[in-house]
């Protein structure tokens, strides 16, 4: 999506060449910065009782008589932060996606100036409002046709910290596009090596080093762990690498490592039925880690960074590993395995002793570990958890 900013003068708004016009107002702010003919209307829709400026409320007011854009509407954020002009153009979108629309500019009035941190939220909102999956489901609708996002301003200071924070909102939302895509894919559509070919993929586009391990290699480096998850599966297990390098190479690098199941069936150890179909998202770490290698080499930060990612599928078969076997990690410990669905553990241990090669600066590993963290949690906050302070 092309995302942009335009500082206009009074009464600019009103002739502004777009598909629609969206004002997002601040509850219990007054209306200002806005043309005459859409706050005129808004007034009008707020004295009928069809919009107040509370948090969630939103009005399509439609074409509006002295207004260029033939679409005019106006949502209610519950106050200026970003979080909540986030919320606001979420339930906006929600209204005027079905209408075709392709260019829409956005005016916040009551909140400006607006600052990076409010434009990357509005950014990130509108690229996640059009993404749709489609690679398996020719009947899903068609996405959204809304191409590009003009954010209005009335204040020309404001406009270099609003285009970094677009810049930074636009990188983000294609890191995160890609990793919805990639763990959406049901099991047969993302298997290690599929996994593995979208990340060379991506690292080519991106400029990016990759290096993709195969089961020789894997036995080679005595990740004994990894490949006792790996062996019940007829699928190749694949131990991906990426590096991104915009530093000093005596600066030591970041280190993400993503688990990587693509399909989790327990193993031996094997998962009730019901629901098992969800357990395509076991690889969600994975997906996290090629998102956020994706988005940093757009942004382009001077860091280096390495993302490293075990992957393979946890199944039953006669070879696979059985409760009680015992193997030997990269790092040389055995391990004892009573659960065989005790997986993640068992790849991300090899893993992180691989890591140790990069003498990090740091090591982030993220990972579906358990459903206890569900139950611990509830189902919108991720667990996090750090022995280092400054990093969490």
């Amino acid at each position: 999506m092309d995302f942009r900013s335009q500082v206009i003068a009074a009464g600019a708004t009103s002739r502004l060449a777009a598909d629609a016009v969206l004002v997002l107002t601040v509850a219990d702010q007054a209306l200002t910065g806005v043309d005459a003919p859409i706050a005129d209307a808004v007034a009008r829709v707020t004295a009928q009782g069809d919009f107040a400026a509370k948090a969630g409320r939103v009005a399509y007011l439609g074409a509006v008589p002295g207004v260029k854009a033939p679409r005019v509407a106006v949502a209610a954020a519950a106050h200026g932060s970003a979080k909540a002009l986030k919320a606001a153009l979420v339930a906006a979108l929600a209204v005027l996606k079905p209408l075709g629309i392709k260019h829409l500019a956005v005016q916040v009035a009551g909140a400006e100036p607006l600052d990076a941190a409010q434009a990357e939220a509005l950014a990130v909102a509108a690229a996640d409002a059009v993404y749709v999956y489609r690679l398996t489901k020719p009947s899903a609708p068609a996405a959204p046709a809304l191409a590009k996002l003009t954010l209005l301003l009335t204040d020309k200071a404001a406009q270099k910290a609003v285009d970094a924070g677009l810049a930074q909102g636009a990188a983000i939302a294609e890191g995160v596009a890609l990793a919805r895509e990639l763990a959406n894919r049901p099991g047969n559509h993302c298997t290690p090596t599929l996994l593995a070919n979208e990340a060379r993929k991506m690292s080519r586009a991106q400029g990016l080093k990759i290096e993709v391990l195969d089961r020789k290699q894997i036995e080679a480096l005595g990740m004994g762990s990894f490949l006792a998850v790996a062996q019940g599966s007829d699928e190749a297990p694949k131990f991906i690498v990426m590096h991104y390098s915009g530093a000093a190479k005596t600066q030591a690098p970041l280190v993400l490592v993503g688990k990587g199941i693509t399909f989790d069936t327990g193993g031996i150890s094997l998962k009730p039925g019901a629901e098992m179909d969800e357990m395509k998202f076991d690889m969600g770490g994975a997906a996290s880690v090629v998102g956020t290698m994706r988005a940093v080499a757009q942004l382009k930060p001077k860091v280096n960074l390495v993302g490293i990612i075990a992957a393979c599928e946890n199944m039953p078969s006669g070879r696979a590993v059985k409760p009680g076997d015992v193997v030997t990690s990269m790092s040389g410990q055995t391990i004892e395995i009573l659960n065989t669905d005790a997986e993640g553990r068992l790849i991300l241990c090899d893993a992180l002793t691989y890591a140790e090669h990069f003498k990090p600066k740091a090591v982030v590993d993220i990972a579906t570990l358990t459903g206890a963290c569900v139950i611990a949690l509830g189902a919108v906050r991720s667990g996090l958890f750090s022995a280092a302070a400054a990093l969490a």
